[in-house]
Formats: C-alpha cells, structure tokens, sequence
C-alpha cells in the first residue's frame, strides 16, 4: 500500500480453478471482508478520498440541501383496487419507512393500516420489508421482514381482523404465494449463495417443522421465483438461469396437487406464461412468450389441456426489428409490450373483435412500464410514464374508450419548469455502422456550449431507458449536457 498519493492494493496471486481452467486473481484477497488488511485498505481509501475532495465540503453541503429540498417526504401512492379494497402506501416527514394501508369498498372508507414499517423496525439497527401478501379473501397478511441486512427474511402471518399475529414464524425466506384456500402458502428457501432453491409449503397455523419440501433446484445455475397468474387459477414456480427458463404451474384451488411442468428447460430457450380462463370468444388458454428461435421473441398460445410444443400456436411471430418484451393478460383485452427503434411501445388488441390500439407518447425520448393491476375482469391498463423531463407520471387508461387519466405526477418540491429543459433522441453510428441511441436532456440555450456527462451500460440485455431525475436538475441548473448512450448488450 502506498504511504504517500492514492493508495495502492497490495498484489496477491491466487489461483482459481473452474471448469478445468486455471486464473490468477492478483485482489482475491479483497473478498474476505472481515480481514484486517481489507479493511484496513478501505479505510485508506476512504481517507484518500475525502482529503482529496475536502475543498468541496460546503458545494457537497450546498447540492445535497438543494436535491434533499425537491423531495416530498410526505406523500402517498396511487390506489390499486383489488376486490372490495383499494391499497396504497404512505410516507410521513420525518419518518425513515412506509406505512401500508388499505380502504373498503371506496377512498372515502376509514383507512385500515396493514403494516407500519416506522413501528417494525424500531429496536433495529437496520430493518427491510421483504416480500408480502395478502390472501385471496383479505383477511389474512402473510410478511417477511430482514433485521439484520443478510435478505435472509423471517416470514409471520397477520389476521387482518384483529390485527394479532399467528404464533409460527418461517426462518431464511425469500418469497410469499397464497393458495386459494386462504390457508395454504407457498414460500422459497435460500442456499448458502443466497439463491433461492426451494419452495416449500406450510399450513397456517401449523409448526413449520412439519412443513413439506415441494420442489428443490440442485443446478447452481437456476434460482426460482413464485407468483400466481392474474386469473386466480395457477401458482407459478418460475425457474430461471441467465439465459434458459422452465416453469410448473399448480391448479391455485389444489395446493396438496402437484405442480405440473408448462415445458421443460432448453439451453438458451426463455418464456414466460400468461393465462386466459376463457369466454365466449376464447378457450381456456395460455399465452406463452418465447424466444426459441426467436431472437426477438414471439408470442405463442396454447390450450391449457395442450401444453405439449406440438400445439402451440404463433400468435405474434418473430420480427427482426421489433422486440416483443411481453404481454398482459385481461378478460377482454391483450396488452402487448414491445421495443421499436429502442424506444418502448404498447398495443392493445381487444379480444372480443380483435380490433388493436396503439398508445402514443409525446416525447422523442422515454419511459413506461406496467403498473399494479390484480383484478383480470378489468378494462383498466395502468402505466407509469416518465422522462428526462418529466417526473414519473401514473396512468388509468380505459382499453375500450381510449381515454386516458393522469392520477398522480411525483412532485417536485420548491418550483419545476419544465419547459425550461429540452430532451433529444440522437443515433451515433459505431464503427461498425451500427445505430446507437442516445438520449441527451439540457436547459435550453446550453447544448453545445456545455460540459458533458455521458453514461451508458450494457449487460444482461438490462435496458437503461430514459428516466427523470430531480437531482439531476441540480447539474443541468449549472451548465452540464447529460447523455445516456442506449448501448448494445443492453437490450
């Protein structure tokens, strides 16, 4: 390490072997972080860091202040109405955490708080809400809570009716599904790596130890995730790598069933399923989005009394430049997520005649993704539309009237002008000719004359899509371009 200037880390080959191959990690040493040479290492390069900026104590002071004074502290979420509630959560100034709360039957009933997670972690050094759910008939609350920072959670059950809590508690989970029975629940287990490799099943008010192993994944390369289909007819226990998935559903009225195979996993091969129950106008079906032979994906169906390959049917087929990214089931209406020229898109094809809509945005640069939406007999699409310009935006869009209702606009505190700034969507060619995008936001009157931050990442085709910032203001206020290159490995 060196005495004088920025520290340097000591140089320690250790040789790793995987597969057959040998590579030397000169830092493996880094790993350990309870070593006294770790630490001892972060904490001079903590000491560089701030004798290197100390000169900017008070504009580090003067910026937090200014971003920290945009931010409303009290504040509360767009409703989301499942069954005869309508849930939500709120923030108070001053406290660190979330209180979750519902109404019955109509926002003007008396609020019923769920859970205060200011009240559950007091007593705690550090305290996280992991994964919760509510039973089909709302009465019952199942919940995880981390208190020592390891996502290791502990699972409880809460009677909505009392507000008492059930005596069992489930150590080292990850995620939470109900049966329909309103007293079965699904939950996974985490190995030693924190991969999630066990679904296990419990019976409310039983002792855990009696609990039964339902499925156990022994590939280290798949970790499994829970979930139910908006119908209200399937469990889901999703199996996934980085880049091969295989799911089982299970009949969600039929916990002590067995969990069936859709299809089995196939390197390299994703897909996804949604399920319709079946009208008048369509059978009893899944949708199934893959990307076997299908770089781009494809949308399939099948009946649900079908699921072999040799009966599914191509119902969107693979496009070269367009990225089919997924679909939302409803009663009467497919919605239809997609990427064209980078940028994201919905369609909606009305079922009953087939009839498809597409949702226009305004700007050249964006955002919008999906939002809560429990209920299948529904003809209500909510997304979340934001961009470099404009704060996250929450949307209740009729499928059948076209009309759509801005329900809430993140606020932002102490003054925003927005027509002020100015967003672009700008292609820079690659050496190899390839287009790239780029989404560039200013204030008016600086582009070209300005500093420039430029960020960009790609991997796990995790897309980096246009997003609004108020923090960001604070550089764009003083002078500085930012761009975002939309760069390729990114999706």
């Amino acid at each position: 390490m060196s005495t004088s200037g920025a520290p340097i880390a000591k140089k320690q080959p250790t040789p790793l072997e995987k597969h057959g191959d040998i590579r030397v990690d000169d830092y493996y040493w880094l790993c350990d972080r309870n070593s006294s040479d770790t630490l001892a290492y972060l904490k001079a390069e903590n000491e560089y860091a701030e004798a290197q900026t100390a000169h900017t104590e008070d504009f580090q002071k003067a910026l937090y202040e200014e971003m920290l004074g945009r931010i409303q502290e009290t504040d509360l979420s767009v409703p989301t109405k499942d069954g005869a509630y309508y849930y939500y959560s709120r923030t108070e100034e001053g406290k660190a955490y979330r209180i979750l709360c519902r109404k019955q039957g109509s926002l003007n009933a008396p609020e019923e708080i769920l859970l205060d997670e200011n009240e559950l972690a007091k007593g705690h050094e550090f305290f996280a809400l992991g994964d919760y759910e509510t039973s089909l008939d709302h009465q019952l609350l199942a919940y995880a809570t981390d208190t020592n920072g390891s996502e290791r959670c502990t699972l409880v059950f809460k009677d909505l009716r009392t507000g008492k809590l059930y005596p069992e508690e489930i150590e080292n989970i990850s995620e939470v599904i109900w049966a329909n029975d309103n007293q079965t629940v699904f939950y996974t287990r985490l190995d030693e790596a924190h991969r999630p490799y066990q679904v296990w099943k419990h019976r409310l008010g039983k002792n855990p130890d009696s609990d039964q192993l339902v499925y156990e994944e022994t590939d280290e390369a798949f970790y499994l995730s829970l979930g139910g289909t908006r119908s209200e007819a399937y469990l889901m226990i999703s199996i996934n790598s980085k880049i091969t998935s295989e799911i089982r559903i299970l009949d969600a009225n039929s916990p002590d069933g067995e969990f069936q195979m859709v299809c089995p996993r196939s390197h390299g091969v994703e897909y996804y399923i949604s399920h319709h129950p079946g009208i008048e106008y369509t059978p009893d079906r899944f949708y199934i989005v893959t990307n076997e032979d299908a770089i781009n994906s494809k949308l399939m169906v099948t009946p649900v009394s079908a699921l072999d390959k040799e009966h599914w049917e191509t119902v969107i087929p693979h496009r070269s430049d367009i990225q089919l990214t997924g679909v939302s089931v409803f009663i009467d209406h497919l919605v239809i997520y997609e990427r064209r020229g980078g940028l994201p898109t919905i369609r909606i094809q009305k079922l009953s005649t087939g009839k498809e809509t597409a949702l226009e945005f305004p700007e050249p640069t964006y955002s919008v993704w999906s939002g809560a939406m429990p209920e299948f007999n529904n003809k209500t699409l909510r997304f979340t539309y934001t961009s470099l310009i404009t704060p996250p935006s929450v949307f209740d869009y009729d499928m059948d009237t076209h009309k759509r209702e801005l329900k809430k606009e993140t606020p932002v505190l102490g003054g925003y002008d927005r027509t002020l700034y100015q967003s672009e969507w700008l292609m820079a060619k690659a050496p190899d000719g390839t287009q790239v995008p780029i989404s560039l936001v200013y204030k008016k009157g600086v582009r070209g004359n300005g500093p420039l931050l430029l960020y960009g990442y790609g991997s796990y085709g995790a897309s980096s899509s246009a997003y609004f910032s108020s923090s960001r203001l604070s550089l764009l206020d003083r002078g500085l371009v930012n761009a975002n290159a939309h760069i390729r490995g990114g999706g």
